[in-house]
């Protein structure tokens, strides 16, 4: 797409903008309560170190990345933060998945449903076309550190599933259950990762003319401006 991507999604959030700061605070500080139900530890807790370090990295405050732990830890009362999928369709055939991270789940999913409504879509299942994968992004300023051909070699001896580069830097697509080795792996070649995360992934993809893409842009990022919505998954190239 032209302007919307995982890429852009990250970038939109390091630079949060004060009118969208508490916004997006309550979206990485829900992302943190519920990693931190497996465990309060980020150094043995991937899922939690990860949430931590995007909280970091849009200068989340100290404070309130303690207290989105120690309620996903128990040790904080307050409203239940739920993890929540709704699947959709929007013109021209675009599947749409919607990761909500919500303690109202009625809230979310009038908010969600309002949005492909007036927008002409509609909740539909596309979950079949999507499969699960960790995906690893590398902003190409990092690609200075590294011989590019060979960290494509090591890889593969190390079983990714893609390697491809994007105009931004490197997409890199691993098993779910490798997703944690092959992030230290690069970590310790010293790159710095722009995302290591489990996301859907779609298994036929579709392009769009740059007409359709800049309103689906403006679309998507209505998405993921909502409160309740952590993250959106499409099967757009």
């Amino acid at each position: 797409m032209s302007g919307h991507s995982k890429w852009a999604t990250t970038h939109r959030q390091k630079a949060v903008v004060d009118a969208k700061r508490g916004a997006i605070f309550t979206k990485l500080g829900n992302a943190i309560t519920i990693a931190a139900r497996a465990g309060g530890d980020p150094e043995a807790n991937p899922s939690l170190r990860t949430a931590i370090d995007r909280a970091k990295s849009s200068s989340m405050p100290k404070d309130n990345i303690e207290r989105a732990i120690k309620k996903g830890t128990g040790e904080l009362g307050g409203d239940i933060v739920e993890e929540i999928y709704y699947e959709g369709i929007l013109p021209p055939n675009i599947q749409v998945i919607v990761k909500c991270l919500t303690d109202n789940k009625n809230r979310s999913g009038s908010s969600v449903r309002h949005i492909f409504t007036k927008n002409g879509g509609s909740l539909s299942s596309v979950m079949w076309n999507f499969f699960q994968a960790g995906v690893i992004r590398i902003e190409k300023e990092e690609l200075n550190k590294i011989n590019v051909d060979e960290l494509e070699l090591e890889l593969i001896d190390k079983n990714i599933l893609d390697f491809h580069q994007e105009e931004e830097g490197i997409v890199i697509q691993t098993e779910v259950a490798d997703l944690q080795s092959i992030e230290k792996y690069l970590k310790d070649k010293g790159l710095n990762l722009d995302s290591a995360e489990i996301e859907y992934v779609a298994k036929e993809k579709i392009d769009l003319e740059n007409k359709e893409s800049e309103k689906i842009d403006r679309l998507l990022e209505e998405l993921e401006d909502n409160e309740d919505v952590s993250t959106v998954f499409t099967n757009l190239n």
